[in-house]
């Protein structure tokens, strides 16, 4: 089964249960449909997603990453004697959030590469300082490409 291409249809497609299939990426997808589906597909490196789902899970973690960075901050103390900052609650839930979402964070970049019809492996574009990740910027920005259906895989097949 093939679905339109998002500049194709001008509201989301009807499907069975009101969205796509797990499998599938879904365009337009709203804000609370986009982060469920990050983390449903945790660690999943096949398949695509969406603009929408890509740049909804990016606002969340920017907005959680701002908080927690606060956070840290207000509990991080130091000394004129000693210029280490402790290590404070803030730090702990810092680690504890980065290390809950690198992998499902590195998946969603990998959809998103091959909704443009890219190979996941540019993600290790993000290894390169600061040019990797300019170069990685401009293909999550890049519209959705038909032709990026050669990376599904519907569950049973």
């Amino acid at each position: 089964m093939s679905y339109p291409h998002p500049q194709q249809q001008t509201q989301p497609q009807a499907f069975q249960g009101g969205e796509p299939p797990i499998w599938a990426p879904y365009y337009g997808a709203p804000f609370p449909a986009a982060v469920q589906r990050f983390f449903k597909k945790y660690a999943t490196f096949s398949g695509r997603a969406s603009r929408s789902e890509y740049w909804w899970w990016t606002l969340v973690a920017v907005a959680v990453g701002i908080v927690l960075n606060i956070i840290t901050g207000a509990t991080t103390t130091t000394s004129s004697l000693d210029s280490t900052p402790a290590f404070g609650f803030g730090s702990i839930l810092l680690i504890v959030w980065g290390l809950a979402t690198i992998v499902p964070s590195l998946a969603l970049v990998v959809r998103r590469l091959h909704d443009g019809n890219f190979s996941g492996w540019l993600a290790l574009l993000l290894l390169v300082p600061f040019l990797g990740a300019l170069a990685v910027l401009v293909l999550m920005i890049m519209p959705s490409n038909p032709a990026g259906q050669r990376y599904d895989r519907p569950a049973g097949v």
